[in-house]
């Protein structure tokens, strides 16, 4: 979608860029999206960690049960 420049910047070329248009009148639509708007919020599970998310040995736990031994 762009280029890298010789200074480490990224130039977007915004002809590769997807732009998606949509219509001006939506009240008639009968198409939904994936995702319903009535989906509470989860908050993650850690099992009564002090450090919650931030717990390494919680993450090595979860990766290992998950992908199996290191």
């Amino acid at each position: 979608m762009g280029r890298h420049t010789k200074h480490g910047g990224y130039v977007i070329d915004y002809a590769k860029v997807r732009t998606y248009v949509v219509p001006k009148d939506l009240k008639g639509f009968k198409l939904t999206p994936f995702v319903t708007k009535n989906m509470e919020p989860r908050k993650g599970e850690f099992g009564g960690d002090p450090k919650g998310p931030l717990s390494g040995e919680k993450y090595l736990e979860r990766w290992k049960s998950e992908n199996g031994t290191d």
